[in-house]
């Protein structure tokens, strides 16, 4: 016999202001019988706020496997669920995603809804003009991994979001500026729809002396956009034949060399490149 479950909503929360919860977000929180929140504790309020009844269950990093399971249960009874992270949207950069995939797996309806997500947020205030952008969430906590990553975004033409939490907020912009180059575009986004919301576009070789010159720019949630490379199609290219030829397990001296003489560009500077994707792998 075919289980019938019922569905599974993602909804989004408000990043910090409880007023930019949508109407239909709090219809879905104040009908269904269950929440899987990333911390119950943090949850309960924004609940009570908009007057819904349903019962919370932990759902976070440490135990999401365990929590699909328990989802997908309430779901075979016929029970819907909401899912919901500490804020914005579920499943990016946050808690969601296995709980998702099972849902699908097991024929579950899953039903997101639009809403908050501090990235879009964010990009939407920085006036860049790129016609893409790619969001790559937080970056490595350790700086060699940290700037490992970032070489190997270096020289897409995207606008690039990350997120970073205050402790980190200074070396991560020191690795950008080494990495991305001083002269690109930073919009730092602190604190977005809370009380010390902070918007700031300026060069990224200005972005350390802007923090450092005030303690309090340096606390709370970042969002940071870096507008995209400028690089000569050549480069790319390089660069796209040095990863072809890698992919064929060619040593990286030989792909390199090879890369090199085939489009013109620098042979130092795609070995380094090279080396720093190895480096990435290896560390995933």
């Amino acid at each position: 016999m075919t289980t019938e479950y019922a569905p599974l909503y993602v909804v989004p929360t408000p990043l910090g202001n409880l007023a930019d919860i949508s109407e239909r977000a709090r219809d879905v929180l104040c009908a269904v019988g269950w929440v899987a929140a990333e911390d119950t504790r943090h949850s309960a309020p924004l609940l009570r706020y908009i007057g819904a009844k349903a019962r919370l269950l932990a759902a976070h990093a440490h135990n999401e496997n365990a929590a699909a399971e328990r989802v997908l249960a309430l779901l075979a009874k016929g029970e819907a669920v909401a899912l919901i992270s500490d804020a914005g949207t579920p499943g990016i950069s946050d808690p969601g995603a296995r709980i998702v995939a099972r849902a699908h797996a097991a024929g579950a309806r899953v039903i997101p809804l639009p809403g908050p997500c501090a990235a879009v947020a964010a990009l939407s205030a920085a006036g860049f003009s790129e016609t893409h952008w790619l969001f790559f969430g937080f970056l490595p906590s350790k700086s060699g991994q940290r700037r490992a990553a970032l070489r190997t975004l270096a020289a897409l033409p995207y606008a690039l979001a990350f997120y970073e939490a205050p402790h980190r907020i200074l070396e991560s912009v020191a690795d950008m500026t080494e990495e991305l180059g001083a002269e690109r575009t930073l919009l730092i986004a602190r604190e977005l729809s809370k009380q010390f919301e902070t918007i700031r576009r300026l060069p990224l070789g200005e972005a350390a002396d802007w923090l450092t010159a005030d303690p309090m720019r340096q606390k709370g949630e970042f969002v940071l956009v870096v507008s995209g490379a400028t690089e000569e199609p050549p480069a790319t290219e390089a660069k796209r034949l040095l990863r072809l030829f890698l992919a064929e397990n060619l040593p990286i001296k030989q792909a390199a060399k090879l890369a090199a003489t085939l489009s013109g560009h620098g042979k130092n500077e795609l070995y380094a490149y090279a080396l720093a994707l190895k480096e990435l792998k290896t560390e995933d």
